[in-house]
């Protein structure tokens, strides 16, 4: 073959003569983007994203289709030539239906990828599915029981029935096996973590995964946060949270506990001894009422007295128990209340149960305890005799317009009150930072530290804070361990570098779609796999777990309903037209119209194609004919291929998918392989 020479982007490449620009210039190093291209495959074109300029010519070249010629001078990377490929995928991705991550994965903020772990689950890989949750989430068993679950809200079996127990099954996976401890390599500088909370000692294993060397300081006498001592024993058992907690120092983590910042060890002395620092101290004071008699020593904060069980017998027999505030701290309150044998339980809520925070299976759980709902109030005065608390005054309220949080404000009706008798008041309102210890720091009108929110930093150099002592303060656990997990990335960084990462705010494209009961309807419906919960008046009378996990069966079954809404493609860094569309930052909404929506069908079992994600590249229709045609063979015996038919937008590949297992498919893979999309995707 004769030599040629090009100049591409002002560098002399060597090619032959027959070959496209697109082959010499990947010989030669120099990437062209393609969605279209495959050397197995005859040359095709249809793209359009690889287009580069010529000297001498006014059009744009398609290089996987364009014969290189000696002498030629090639560019690549024109502003021109930049915003051809940006509309072209705007056009691609205008016609894309599908969803880059499922739903429950984008609602995580651990970013968990639980349409992964589900599926693993569903096909009995166990050990996996809690390594891969264990990637995001080093507690999962505790997790599993205490999180109010936001992925299920956004869960589109819901448009079906009902959502996912995506949270139960996360439990059965860290229940059912142990995580095999990883590898850790060695690589020096030591971090000091302050807090053992959630927060805290995530942010301190994954540090760990790193090879540094973490020491954690916390107030408490053992590890655990507000895990230990703020949620009670029905929910979480002290004995789950320790073995996961356990699992965390065998990675060779040190705890250092009834060690209190500013008391036993100053900020200052960390930052002397350590590499860095990060905050994660929780919010471990309670809000006030701000109302007369709050300074009375039967007013208690729902923390402190959720705390101080694990340290006393507290008896509450025959006292009238009156716990104000509508989150699940209240309701753990209230129901903790109960089972210390109180005789009556009041839960105070300015607002009525449909705005509760509070999760709705624990509203529901209370009431069935035997918990006195009294909405629509708000404590105005704690009223005393002889010191002691004898009642509560209480405001009747109405809710009016709805306020910045997106719920009806509680507005007072002038006039209406009520008395109500108690011995104790809880109050369960909200907490916020014990600032003790970090007056250096500097912290938002609020009380809480100011931390970057793309690099956790603080004001002062190597101090990193993270979870609900930060910005807008307390907020779920789960929100806390995948700040940990970015923020030990980020300090790693730190470590290695000597200097703060540039961290730009995250702007990746994330394709999503959006789903009717329609687009459902052909799904068969399978009802919830409920857990076996304990009758009311069994579990009112002591702390034992309220929930028994998923049976095998069970487990299977629930995780079996996963609508796989994901894209397998995505989730394994091999969707291209995604890769291409954030370099080229194509805007998804550009070119707006109806989408050629297709149904979802599997072949054999073994690949799912997914219509609605087809570019139209061809590549799966000639990867076919040219390399399976020996094994595709249609009913009738006339060697029908895969091909694309109709014509215009309503274009698709042909024949129908699901039929292709009535045809001597061997479901090779090939075309999967050759799919830069995740319309077809070998499972």
């Amino acid at each position: 073959m004769k030599q040629i020479k090009l100049n591409i982007n002002g560098n002399e490449v060597i090619g032959f003569e027959g070959q496209t620009i697109l082959n010499i210039a990947l010989e030669n190093g120099i990437e062209i983007p393609t969605l279209c291209h495959d050397d197995r495959v005859e040359i095709y074109g249809s793209c359009g994203i690889c287009v580069v300029e010529v000297e001498g010519s006014p059009r744009l070249f398609r290089a996987c289709a364009s014969p290189a010629s000696d002498g030629m001078v090639i560019k690549t990377n024109t502003e021109r030539i930049l915003k051809s490929r940006k509309i072209t995928l705007e056009l691609l991705l205008s016609d894309h239906d599908g969803d880059c991550r499922a739903p429950c994965a984008l609602k995580c903020p651990a970013e968990t990828d639980c349409q992964g772990y589900i599926k693993l689950i569903a096909g009995g890989e166990y050990s996996k599915a809690l390594g891969l949750i264990k990637d995001k989430i080093p507690l999962p068993a505790s997790v599993g029981r205490v999180c109010p679950h936001p992925c299920e809200e956004a869960c589109r079996r819901e448009l079906v029935e009902e959502p996912l127990a995506v949270c139960a099954l996360k439990r059965f996976a860290a229940d059912y096996d142990d995580n095999i401890i990883p590898d850790i390599i060695e690589s020096g500088k030591k971090v000091a973590v302050i807090g053992g909370g959630p927060g805290g000692l995530s942010a301190a294993y994954f540090l760990r995964l790193y090879g540094r060397e973490v020491s954690v300081y916390d107030a408490m006498p053992q590890m655990g946060g507000m895990l230990r001592y703020g949620i009670p024993e029905y929910r979480l058992p002290k004995k789950i949270l320790q073995k996961e907690i356990d699992n965390i120092e065998n990675t060779g983590v040190k705890f250092h506990n009834n060690i209190k910042i500013g008391r036993d060890i100053t900020l200052g002395e960390l930052r002397s001894n350590y590499d860095a620092v990060i905050i994660a101290a929780g919010a471990w004071s309670s809000m006030g009422l701000g109302c007369p008699g709050e300074e009375l020593e039967e007013v208690i904060g729902g923390i402190d007295f959720l705390r101080d069980i694990n340290f006393s017998n507290i008896d509450l027999t025959g006292k009238k128990i009156a716990v104000v505030g509508g989150g699940n701290t209240a309701m753990d309150a209230c129901r903790t209340a109960l089972r210390l044998g109180a005789d009556s339980v009041y839960n105070i809520y300015r607002r009525t149960k449909n705005e509760m925070p509070a999760e709705k299976i624990e509203i529901s759980e209370a009431e069935e305890e035997g918990v006195i709902f009294k909405n629509l109030t708000n404590p105005i005065e704690i009223i005393s005799e002889e010191n002691k608390i004898k009642a509560v005054r209480l405001q009747i309220m109405e809710l009016g317009e709805p306020d910045s949080s997106g719920r009806r404000k509680p507005v007072e009706i002038p006039g209406k009150e009520e008395i109500l008798e108690a011995d104790t008041v809880i109050v369960a309102i909200g907490q916020k930072l014990n600032a003790e210890g970090f007056e250096e720091i500097e912290r938002t009108k609020w009380g809480t530290i100011i931390a970057d929110e793309n690099n956790f930093a603080t004001n002062l150099d190597g101090v990193f804070a993270i979870g609900d002592a930060t910005n807008n303060g307390a907020d779920i656990a789960v929100s806390a361990i995948g700040e940990a997990k970015k923020a030990a990335g980020i300090i790693n960084l730190y470590l290695t570098d000597g200097k703060l990462p540039d961290v730009p705010e995250n702007k990746e494209i994330i394709l999503k779609s959006e789903k009717t009961p329609e687009d459902f309807s052909e799904k068969e419906k399978s009802p919830r796999v409920k857990t076996n919960r304990r009758e009311p008046d069994e579990r009112r009378g002591d702390f034992l777990e309220i929930d028994k996990i998923f049976t095998e069966e069970e487990a299977k079954r629930e995780a079996s309903r996963c609508l796989e809404c994901g894209c397998g493609a995505f989730n394994r860094s091999e969707c291209k037209l995604i890769d291409y569309a954030n370099k080229y930052k194509a805007r998804p909404d550009n070119f707006k119209g109806e989408l050629n929506k297709n149904i979802k069908k599997y072949i054999q079992d073994a690949i799912l194609h997914d219509p609605g994600k087809c570019i139209l590249c061809g590549l799966c229709v000639r990867i076919c004919g040219g390399r399976q045609s020996k094994l595709i063979k249609s009913k009738d015996g006339d060697g029908t291929l895969l091909g694309l038919t109709n014509r215009g937008f309503h274009t698709v590949v042909n024949p129908d998918f699901a039929a292709l297992s009535g045809f001597a498919c061997k479901t090779c893979g090939k075309c999967a392989e050759a799919c830069p999309t995740g319309a077809l995707y070998k499972l």
